[in-house]
């Protein structure tokens, strides 16, 4: 469980894939994972086999989402379970990201 990171040919393009417990263990992996990217890459966070999101997950979605130059970020929560669909619609990340 972890995350595997797919960046586009083109480079314009980093997919997240988020798979078990999406949570404080991930953050160094997570930020890893984008930190060296020009912040207008266009960034796909796959959840589909993500089993828990908690609060730290959600930080590491606004910093991600800060790196990208907040409003203007081009990211997209996809596959989201109901449950992670609850836990961002609860804390209203539901509103600061789009999800497919």
């Amino acid at each position: 469980m972890g995350i595997t990171t797919r960046l586009s040919e083109e480079g314009d393009q980093l997919d997240i894939i988020i798979a078990g417990r999406f949570d404080f263990s991930l953050h160094a992996e997570f930020r890893d994972a984008y930190r060296n990217l020009p912040p207008d890459t266009r960034f796909v966070i796959d959840l589909s086999q993500t089993t828990f999101m908690d609060s730290s997950a959600m930080g590491m979605l606004l910093l991600l989402r800060e790196f990208a130059g907040e409003a203007s970020a081009d990211i997209r929560l996809q596959n989201c379970s109901p449950e992670v669909r609850k836990v961002l619609s609860i804390s209203n990340l539901d509103k600061m990201f789009t999800l497919t």
